[in-house]
């Protein structure tokens, strides 16, 4: 009935249609009609016209014909056109909802299980001798749960990490509804556990655990007891401790607790209330593109909203295409796809990013421009783009109706990051909010720089650095970066921020980084480091900072010697040797990173 119904509605006629000044085929004008192709050549043919589907039709035969259909035609320039077709599919409200499967994202620290438990899931769930089965190996696939003499579906997708997640959602992009984070029970809450904890929260995904490798020894009561506090501290409270967070004990390995894991997200999943439009036009979100042979560019994605059909013409953030095939994650080709259901597609003209945005448009010459105008809509989103700045969050905050500053707190140690993010938040008002979002130990990475740009956040390092990468990411992402030395330093700049009352800052520039490769010492000299320049250039009048570890040793240190060979030099480039005597400095190490900066002093908001 369902299906019934999603056909009867996708052939409801359109309320008008906008015609492009350079006219239609017949099949394009049978796809902006909502009709077949046969019954425009049949219309045409009682006027006296013998047509094919490729043959162009002028306007006044488009006007005759779609009023022939109860449809009105305004002809419009392609420009005026593509915008419309934009605000439309962007603005669309859904009608005929009807229940649709969750999507969950799977996400853990690294060696806890999450790709066995997902192997578990899936091969369970998949026939024998279904096609392609277990080894289509798709980034998303769909698996059956069994409620009563009923049957739903769940649908997982299977991130790379946590940064993926949180780089679609930087991009706009909502694809899950719950997460479900995988904890060992013979290990514990992890540095990456709490980062994929942080992620979820940033996007409001209710959270699920999956509390695996109970099978092994070291999984007794008492360390699951243990595990519990720890996801506790992180404010999730376990149902068995009274509180409302889904503990569920599994094992890939022995197959412990895979129904039950199910079971728990289907239930949530009706908690949610989930819901889609299965008749109207599809659109939905690329998880993954990539080049085949035979193929070209091909995308993996989640349709969300409507039916997607081959044949159907798409716009797929600045690419477009018509639909040649359907693959659905056993390896089954489909005319059809609906909601939740994660699909490859082909006939696409590039290849999109992940976290892009696909929408079925009337037809081909639309897509194109439709593209067209989203690639010059996000060029004027990108130059008009201000990232958020301690010195320009007041002017941010003035007006806002939910007042928070966000922020990422790295730093060198775990006491450290505690004792920060207690002074952070004492620093709220009545009128502002300081929330850290994430805090850990360690440099700054490019996971922070994702959360941050999704979530507004500024990022805080005490005694930490960051790659030249990472710097590079941030800049371009808009993402603003602070390094301390000194924790009165971070709440002053803070507290002043909030009030608009910052005092000029001093702005790092970084020219270069060496890696430390031999040290000695030198009789009446000191420790003389014999170092290889890895980026940018080492400049003899520039400050030197010590990192070991991603964590600052010393900084604001001069040069005493730089030197090439046994020559003095002012500058030595990447990819060359070079020998530095740091001033007053003697506890060089091999290994150790070399940072060479310069400090700028600035006016706030310059």
């Amino acid at each position: 009935m369902e299906l019934r119904a999603a056909r009867e509605a996708k052939q409801v006629r359109p309320e008008m249609i906008v015609v492009p000044e350079d006219n239609l085929t017949v099949q394009e004008l049978a796809d902006m009609l909502s009709v077949e192709s046969s019954e425009i050549i049949k219309s045409l043919f009682f006027k006296g016209i013998i047509a094919t589907v490729t043959q162009t039709l002028d306007m006044p035969t488009i006007e005759t014909v779609a009023e022939e259909f109860g449809v009105p035609v305004l002809q419009d320039d392609v420009e005026e056109a593509a915008k419309k077709t934009v605000e439309m599919i962007e603005e669309a409200d859904r009608e005929h909802l009807i229940r649709r499967p969750p999507v969950v994202t799977v996400m853990g620290h690294v060696d806890h299980g999450k790709t066995s438990l997902l192997d578990r899931i899936r091969s369970e769930n998949v026939a024998e001798g279904e096609a392609g089965g277990i080894t289509q190996a798709t980034s998303a696939f769909r698996v059956p749960v069994r409620i009563g003499d009923g049957q739903r579906e769940v649908t997982f997708i299977d991130t790379p990490g946590h940064e993926a997640f949180t780089e679609m959602r930087a991009r706009g992009a909502k694809v899950t509804d719950i997460v479900v984070l995988v904890v060992a029970a013979d290990d514990g809450v992890m540095p990456q556990t709490v980062e994929s904890i942080n992620h979820a929260k940033a996007a409001g995904v209710p959270i699920v655990i999956a509390l695996n490798k109970v099978d092994k020894a070291e999984a007794t009561d008492a360390n699951i007891q243990r595990i519990f506090g720890q996801l506790t501290e992180h404010e999730l409270n376990p149902v068995e401790w009274g509180g409302d967070t889904e503990v569920i004990r599994t094992s890939a390995i022995e197959d412990i607790g895979i129904t039950d894991l199910l079971e728990v997200l289907d239930y949530q999943a009706q908690l949610l209330d989930l819901s889609a439009d299965f008749g109207g036009p599809a659109e939905g979100t690329v998880l993954e593109s990539r080049m085949e042979e035979g193929r070209g560019a091909v995308i993996t994605g989640l349709v969300q909203q409507g039916r997607l059909s081959k044949g159907d013409c798409i716009v797929v953030g600045r690419s477009f295409g018509r639909v040649r095939d359907i693959v659905n994650d056993r390896g089954d080709r489909n005319a059809d796809a609906m909601p939740s259901t994660p699909v490859a597609v082909s006939g696409i003209n590039t290849l999109p990013d992940a976290g892009d945005k696909f929408y079925v448009v009337k037809n081909l010459r639309t897509a194109e421009s439709a593209a067209q105008e989203r690639i010059q809509a996000e060029r004027e989103r990108d130059l008009a783009k201000e990232k958020v700045t301690l010195d320009n969050i007041f002017e941010k905050l003035e007006g806002a109706s939910r007042k928070e500053l966000p922020i990422i707190l790295k730093s060198d140690c775990q006491g450290s990051a505690e004792t920060i993010k207690a002074s952070l938040e004492k620093c709220s008002t009545d009128e502002v909010t300081i929330t850290v979002k994430h805090s850990s130990v360690g440099g700054v990475n490019d996971s922070d720089v994702a959360l941050a740009e999704a979530s507004g956040a500024i990022v805080i390092g005490f005694n930490v650095t960051a790659s030249g990468s990472v710097r590079k990411s941030a800049e371009k992402q808009g993402v603003d970066i602070r390094f301390y030395e000194v924790i009165y330093d971070i709440t002053d700049d803070v507290e002043k921020a909030v009030l608009g009352l910052l005092d000029p800052i001093q702005r790092l520039e970084i020219l270069g980084h060496a890696e430390v490769r031999e040290a000695f010492k030198i009789s009446k000299v000191g420790m003389v480091a014999g170092c290889y320049v890895t980026e940018g250039s080492i400049e003899r009048n520039a400050l030197i900072r010590v990192t070991r570890d991603e964590i600052v040793i010393e900084s604001d240190r001069k040069l005493a010697q730089l030197k090439r060979f046994k020559d003095d030099a002012k500058e030595v480039k990447s990819g060359q040797e070079c020998g530095m005597l740091i001033d007053g400095y003697d506890d060089i190490k091999v290994g150790d990173v070399l940072e060479c900066y310069k400090v700028h002093h600035e006016q706030p908001g310059a």
